[in-house]
């Protein structure tokens, strides 16, 4: 990806079955911001749709909570162990990220390697070194996160990719939901950091959706549309992508379009939530 990255990240949309569900994804997204249970109520809405990301980030990592409880630790009706066991701090960092996408809005198009960086600092704080938050790996460093999808490229392919990510998410006219799928597969497979990269890349995705206007009220939970999809299935599809081959890709494209479009549904139960005062 470069200047030619654009070009192929367009040319995506022409694989089988691609295109179909990026509009998909597209229409419930669009469908969810006309929803008459957001009227007046986005804020509240928004910040359940954060309340059930993290919880979802959390489970896709290993690290399950129930939503109830990730709920009031956000709310600060309960608060973490002290020190956190190895779940709390798995799952302290996927709260941390899907809250700190609410602050990087402004940056992810125009700065997205900051974006990343801030995104880190909030996923691994309980997991790492202070050193080593907010930086991509060294040469010689190596992350054993999701082997599932093989061995993690070297540091000097993890930085022309993140360029190249970054010329993608600078680039107008591109359908978002293509690019925010791209970007949650670039940072899941190059694994950029020593830890924190799942929860990292899910949170990336989200922050991409809502700052590309796709999801311009921030409920949308495209992290539940993962684990209703299931997690092998979201490793799978991760490994397709991780191949570079154009159907391990489309796999790929296809299935973060379809959690995107069941993340939307989701979004759609928590504005009816908020409108019925059933929330937790």
């Amino acid at each position: 990806m470069s200047a030619g990255a654009a070009d192929a990240v367009a040319a995506l949309a022409g694989l089988p079955g691609v295109a179909e569900a990026v509009d998909r994804a597209r229409e419930a997204c669009t469908a969810l911001r006309w929803h008459e249970g957001l009227r007046r109520r986005i804020p509240e809405a928004a910040a359940e749709s954060r309340v059930r990301g993290a919880w979802a980030s959390s489970e896709l990592d290993g690290a399950p909570l129930g939503l109830d409880i990730v709920r009031d630790l956000i709310r600060g009706a309960v608060s973490w162990h002290e020190p956190p066991d190895p779940v709390e701090r798995v799952a302290k960092g996927a709260v941390a990220a899907t809250l700190e996408t609410e602050h990087v809005d402004a940056m992810v198009r125009t700065a997205p390697r900051q974006a990343l960086a801030r995104l880190h600092v909030a996923a691994a704080a309980a997991l790492l070194a202070p050193a080593d938050l907010g930086r991509p790996r060294a040469e010689g460093e190596d992350c054993r996160e999701l082997v599932d999808l093989g061995p993690a490229p070297g540091a000097a392919e993890v930085s022309a990719r993140l360029s190249a990510l970054a010329d993608v998410l600078a680039t107008p006219g591109l359908p978002v939901g293509l690019v925010a799928a791209v970007a949650h597969a670039e940072v899941a497979t190059t694994r950029p950091f020593l830890r924190g990269n799942g929860v990292v890349a899910r949170a990336m995705e989200r922050a991409v959706v809502h700052a590309g206007g796709l999801d311009p009220t921030g409920v949308a939970v495209p992290e539940v549309g993962y684990t209703r999809l299931g997690g092998p299935a979201y490793l799978g599809a991760l490994s397709a992508y991780a191949t570079g081959t154009a159907d391990g890709v489309r796999l790929w494209l296809i299935h973060a379009s379809d959690a995107l479009t069941t993340g939307a549904a989701e979004g759609g139960r928590v504005a009816e939530a908020v409108r019925a005062g059933r929330l937790g």
